[in-house]
């Protein structure tokens, strides 16, 4: 198995991240707030964004020394504040080789060490079949099904929301 790290982001990646985020395949996964063409200068606008946040929040997938995917959690607040969303991506060349499985584990091991929180969560929508089987590899258990929670590409679907306890 190739190591899989999470490490900040660097403006070296840029150009690495793009070009795996500009996919439609991984676009239609994701919420509509990810650029779509997926530029260089989005890269770096994202780049620029992470870096400032404090803690760290959102990790470059790097395997073998290759940027692989992202991946990043969002603190919730007010009565939420023990409670955390999480989300990734990896880019297509990098699919079903355990890159995500791994990823999330980490970032998890990382929350659970550096957070105080109870709870984790991440939504999926309906068809992303692969996200779901990632999540329950790590524990996850699915909560709930939100009907007709989101749109996507002008089509209304159904929203899994995975939860881990901890």
């Amino acid at each position: 198995m190739s190591e899989v790290l999470l490490r900040p982001w660097k403006k070296e990646d840029a150009q690495a991240l793009a070009a795996i985020a500009n996919n439609r395949t991984i676009w239609n996964q994701v919420r509509d707030r990810m650029p779509s063409p997926y530029t260089v200068t989005d890269a770096l606008e994202w780049i620029e964004h992470c870096s400032k946040q404090k803690p760290l929040q959102n990790f470059c997938i790097e395997v073998n020394g290759a940027v692989t995917g992202s991946i990043g959690f969002i603190p919730k607040a007010d009565v939420c504040r023990k409670t955390v969303e999480i989300g990734y991506f990896v880019g297509e060349l990098y699919w079903g080789k355990g890159i995500a499985t791994t990823a999330v584990a980490l970032l998890l091991q990382h929350i659970e060490n550096t957070l105080d929180v109870v709870r984790i969560y991440a939504e999926v929508f309906e068809h992303n079949k692969a996200s779901m089987q990632v999540l329950r590899k790590n524990g996850f258990s699915l909560e709930g099904i939100r009907r007709k929670a989101v749109i996507k590409n002008n089509i209304i679907m159904d929203d899994y929301v995975w939860v881990k306890l901890l």
